[in-house]
């Protein structure tokens, strides 16, 4: 399969992941074998990495607090910052970890039931990290996008509003 049959692949899984490949394969203009072959062998090569779903917590019962560490490190002669990221990735409450430039070296994203819970995560165990030469923690107060999907929109009323 091509480089450009591949992309189309992405692009839809990307927006929703759980589309049927019978669905998937027509939209593309090819067999169901050949897109599941090719979503497989993303999967093989770590293209395609999970499926996942959205959720929008603050719709339900389950109280969560997410939260945006920076963090500056010192790196490691001969191993840059990839086995400090391992080390921080590794923890369950770490759910995203990136290289960032600018006036930091990581941006930790971490969940919590509290900010307590937070707070503690970052005291006893990411800054005392050997590597980890300060943190800044900043707390999430309210989602209206995430992975390009508007949480809480307005409904739409497509009537004309009329005015006395």
């Amino acid at each position: 399969m091509d480089y450009n049959m591949r992309e189309a692949i992405l692009a839809v899984l990307e927006k929703n992941s759980r589309i049927d490949l019978a669905d998937l394969a027509a939209l593309l203009g090819v067999t169901e074998a050949e897109v599941a072959n090719e979503i497989s062998e993303m999967e093989k090569e770590r293209v395609i990495c999970g499926y996942h779903t959205l959720i929008n917590w603050d719709k339900t019962n389950n109280e969560k607090v997410t939260a945006l560490i920076e963090v500056k490190v010192t790196p490691q002669r001969g191993l840059g910052f990839d086995s400090i990221a391992e080390r921080i990735y590794n923890y369950s409450e770490v759910h995203a970890l990136y290289l960032m430039s600018g006036g930091f070296d990581f941006t930790v994203i971490i969940e919590g039931k509290t900010m307590k819970q937070v707070a503690t995560f970052v005291s006893s165990k990411l800054a005392p990290l050997e590597a980890v030469l300060s943190t800044s923690t900043h707390f999430v107060l309210k989602k209206y996008k995430d992975h390009g999907t508007v949480l809480d929109a307005p409904v739409s009323d497509e009537r004309m509003l009329v005015t006395p």
